[in-house]
């Protein structure tokens, strides 16, 4: 819906309420053309309920609204005499019309000191309930939100399993868009697997103002500009969804509104200079490391390398034994009991499983093995004994293809040589032709919903010839610090302002093997209570947190006991 579409619903509500209050008003004691005043009418009904003004701004909040349209509705019937399960079922049941059949009976009386306190524990606990789902979707829209990384995209700067506070706040809280959703869900409802949501009516985008712009390097949360999923790791048809319901991604922003961006070598350049990094940021490339006696993994994993594969021949490989091993398989060469080769993340095959299955088992020697290295690990494994050399993976075959954006023909970029590419600002124009069309074409089409007809001779934007465009709003280039392993802008290119979520600030619990099932489970202790950005080595604050609960505790204990001695 556009603005106008909601200032008539607005004005449309207004009339229902008039319609429905306006007798109720007058025996509260107020006036009934009090009952047609926009928002001044909100705050007399809060008089009327007893109920605090600020109820008011609330009524405004997307999500939250919902929430507070039924217990007011609720809350009128009670200040009228009317408490029974059956009033307060038809009067959410009809979303308030209910009101009207006491608005216009003989003689609605008005209960002026009625009791606010719920008249049962069930009532109560449903009070209770109700104010925390209002108070947890105020933080959850606005403030803090709690995420999970479930992909390894940001290696090793953010790992797989840990859990972040992201801020709305930083870059400016964005409103929620859709009207009607479920609160504190994103896309899905748990357990019943539904979708949360209703996609229409959709709220004009809306940011609150933001205490910083994002900067070169940033970490953010986005919602993924691309067609998305219902769930990650499930392979399926891509999912339409309204922007604040797509798919949460978290990539580092490496080129701002304005930048013209390139990658050279798998290396980003920023106006024609390379991107220097912060300090905590570990991007990685995929590097072929060669050794002539073999490439030992029991050596790597002493030396804390964990990002490479191993390769294991099993002479006596039977069906049930294999089903044993699913879990640690990745991979798998060759079909037949003589030539079975298995592939597996650097943990290899568990030896207890091995002798369990009675399995005869021998891991492939390998003189040249691929492995994901930062710049620093680089450089250390280099310099290891039995190691002969290590080269980065760069791809240099530039051939046209559609896998790379802007996925067009002739376009022949890949993920190691990109660009140049310049990211649009707002309010900045761009000719337009033929040749560059491509790139900003689902901009102008999709994010900036505009109609667009190209023919042989000329570019039609909105049915009028163009040869030049102004973009509405600012863009962002996103990519992974796990460079040969992420799905970034490389792929489907820029990432819109109103896509823009929050910037992560705090770890506050990690997990290494959350996808290995609950027995795998390890607990990262240095990362628990860290900050995400920042200089130097990360430090846990979580030895600071316990001595401040235990001085807390401490002291409501010694409290408790000075009081009841008093007493």
């Amino acid at each position: 819906m556009t603005l106008a579409q909601w200032f008539f619903f607005f004005l449309f509500v207004q009339g229902v309420h008039f319609l429905n209050t306006w007798k109720l008003y007058k025996v509260a004691g107020y006036k009934s053309w009090q009952a047609v005043v926009p928002i001044y009418n909100a705050v007399i009904l809060m008089k009327i309920i007893r109920r605090p003004w600020w109820w008011v701004i609330l009524l405004f909040i997307p999500t939250i609204n919902l929430i507070l349209f039924g217990v007011i509705w609720v809350e009128t019937l009670r200040s009228f005499g009317k408490n029974s399960t059956k009033d307060t079922f038809l009067v959410l049941l009809t979303f308030g019309l209910y009101i009207a059949t006491l608005n216009y009976s003989s003689n609605p009386t008005y209960v002026e000191n009625r009791s606010l306190v719920p008249r049962t524990g069930v009532g109560e606990t449903i009070s209770s309930i109700l104010f925390a789902i209002v108070a947890a979707t105020l933080v959850h829209n606005y403030f803090i939100q709690p995420f999970i990384i479930p992909t390894g995209s940001l290696e090793k700067s953010l790992l797989i399993g840990d859990f972040l506070f992201v801020s709305k706040f930083h870059y400016g809280a964005r409103a929620p868009m859709t009207a009607i959703s479920v609160p504190m869900v994103h896309d899905t409802v748990p357990v019943l697997k539904i979708r949360s949501y209703l996609k229409s009516p959709q709220i004009p985008y809306f940011r609150l103002p933001a205490i910083q712009k994002i900067k070169h390097n940033d970490i953010v949360v986005f919602s993924w500009p691309a067609d998305t999923v219902r769930q990650f790791f499930v392979r399926e048809k891509g999912v339409d969804k309204p922007i604040d319901k797509k798919s949460n991604y978290v990539k580092r922003c490496v080129g701002l509104p304005g930048d013209t961006l390139t990658i050279i070598d798998g290396r980003v350049h920023i106006n024609g200079v390379k991107n220097i990094l912060p300090q905590r940021a570990e991007v990685q490339f995929s590097y072929d490391v060669y050794a002539e006696k073999g490439v030992s993994s029991r050596k790597l994993t002493a030396a804390g390398f964990k990002d490479f594969n191993r390769k294991y021949k099993i002479e006596n490989i039977t069906e049930s034994s294999y089903r044993e091993l699913v879990p640690y398989i990745i991979g798998r060469i060759g079909n037949t009991v003589d030539n079975f080769v298995v592939v597996t993340e650097s943990r290899g095959l568990p030896p207890e499983l091995i002798g369990k299955l009675g399995l005869r088992v021998s891991e492939l020697l390998e003189s040249k093995k691929e492995m994901l290295l930062t710049d620093n690990e680089a450089e250390l494994l280099a310099q290891t004994e039995g190691i002969d050399s290590i080269i980065q993976i760069v791809n240099r075959k530039k051939a046209p293809n559609e896998t790379f954006f802007p996925n067009r023909i002739p376009f022949d970029w890949n993920e190691d040589q990109f660009g140049p590419i310049w990211i649009p600002k707002q309010n900045s124009t761009i000719g337009l032709s033929i040749e560059n069309l491509p790139l900003y074409k689902k901009i102008i089409e999709d994010y900036e919903n505009n109609t667009l007809e190209v023919t042989s001779s000329e570019i039609r934007i909105n049915g009028i010839p163009s040869q030049e465009y102004t973009f509405k709003q600012d863009y962002y280039w996103m990519m992974g610090d796990n460079r040969h392993r992420s799905e970034d802008s490389r792929f489907w290119g820029f990432v819109p302002e109103d896509h823009i979520v929050g910037k992560p600030v705090f770890i506050w619990f990690s997990i290494e093997g959350i996808n290995d099932g609950l027995k795998n489970w390890r607990i990262r202790w240095d990362r628990v209570f860290t900050t995400v950005d920042g200089t130097g080595k990360r430090h846990s604050y979580f030895p600071y947190f316990l001595i401040v609960l235990l001085l807390w505790q401490g002291y409501s204990f010694y409290r408790k006991r000075k009081l009841k001695i008093g007493s």
